[in-house]
């Protein structure tokens, strides 16, 4: 099998999954950069939140919806940090690129307008007679996706933090 490299015993490399490791997940760029893009957007509408309403909202932290859309800051961050790493004309990148504009025009197209669909009903509902069977259901959750602007705003987000990241991992030399 060969020398494990680290003076131990040898039984690291008789597993075929000896170089795995769960710290490696925090040098994988891509993935800390999109998880801080989703981190920073929740948190700017939790703190939005606080300011705008007087009231702290924790469901803000994990919802969708808002100012600035964590969809995009999250697949935009990851699209342009597998641009820095692999190169803008990699496949990798066109795949991420491709899929951050699936997901924002998700955000702001289909599951916008859900949300509106969402609201008509919730007011028919409310409306009914006591006695109708549908008076009694749980409304619909209404804030499901992203205007325009809050999906601009959560992309412009996601390549901040991935350039700052890109920046950051230059300077330290971790490149």
């Amino acid at each position: 099998m060969g020398d494990d490299g680290g003076g131990g015993d040898g039984a690291a490399s008789a597993s075929p999954d000896a170089g795995f490791s769960y710290f490696a997940v925090f040098h994988n760029y891509p993935l800390v950069a999109a998880l801080l893009g989703f981190a920073v957007a929740q948190s700017i509408k939790f703190f939005v939140t606080r300011y705008k309403e007087n009231r702290w909202d924790p469901k803000q932290l994990i919802g969708s919806g808002g100012m600035p859309s964590s969809h995009s800051a999250t697949v935009t961050a990851l699209a342009v940090a597998i641009g820095f790493q692999d190169g803008f004309g990699s496949a990798l990148f066109a795949t991420a690129a491709i899929f951050a504009s699936v997901v924002m025009y998700d955000a702001s197209g289909i599951r916008l307008h859900a949300g509106k669909q969402a609201e008509v009903l919730n007011q028919i509902v409310c409306e009914l007679p006591a006695e109708h069977p549908l008076s009694e259901t749980r409304p619909l959750r209404e804030l499901l996706g992203h205007t325009p602007t809050q999906v601009v705003a959560g992309a412009l987000l996601g390549c901040m933090l991935a350039t700052a990241g890109q920046m950051f991992l230059a300077v330290t030399g971790a490149v």
